[in-house]
C-alpha cells in the first residue's frame, strides 16, 4: 500500500517544474508538498485535513537545514554520504507526526550538537580548566 502510494505521488510529481519552488499535490485523501534541489526530491505528506501553509514551512525548514549541513550541495550523492545527518535533522524536526520545531538553526545546532550558549559554555570551560590546573598545583605542592 504505501509503495503503492509512493509511485502514485512520484508519478504525480514528476512532470512538475522542479525550479526549487515548493508545490502542492493533492492525491486520495492526502496532500503533499514537493520540492526539488538539484537530482533529489523532498516530499511531506500528511492527511488532506492538514494546513498547507505548515506542510510548506516543514518543507522549507528541512531544506534549509540541509543546505547548512551540506554546505550548499543538496543532491542525491551528498544527502546520500551525509545520510546520518539527513535523518537527524528529520528526528529534530519531527517525531511522530507532530512538528518539533520549525527554525533550522535550532535544528542544525542539535544535530551537530553545537549549543545556543558555546560562548558562555566555553568560558565555564575554561574557568573549571583553570580551577582544576590550579587545584593540580596546590596538590603539588602540598604533598612537596
Amino acid at each position: 500500500m504505501q509503495f503503492a502510494f509512493e509511485k502514485k505521488l512520484f508519478a504525480g510529481s514528476s512532470h512538475l517544474s522542479g525550479k526549487g519552488e515548493v508545490e502542492l499535490l493533492i492525491l486520495d485523501d492526502h496532500v503533499a508538498v514537493h520540492k526539488v534541489c538539484q537530482d533529489l526530491r523532498l516530499y511531506i505528506t500528511a492527511t488532506h485535513d492538514e494546513n498547507e501553509l505548515i506542510l510548506v514551512s516543514v518543507l522549507e525548514t528541512l531544506h534549509e537545514a540541509l543546505c547548512t549541513l551540506l554546505r550548499g550541495v543538496v543532491d542525491k550523492h551528498s544527502a546520500l554520504e551525509n545520510l546520518d545527518l539527513v535523518l537527524l535533522v528529520i528526528d529534530e524536526l519531527i517525531d511522530g507526526g507532530l512538528i518539533l520545531e520549525t527554525d533550522p538553526v535550532t535544528i542544525v545546532n542539535r544535530v551537530t550538537m553545537m549549543d545556543e550558549y558555546s560562548e558562555h559554555n566555553s568560558a565555564e570551560q575554561t574557568i573549571s580548566h583553570a580551577l582544576a590546573t590550579a587545584r593540580e598545583q596546590i596538590s603539588r605542592n602540598l604533598l612537596r
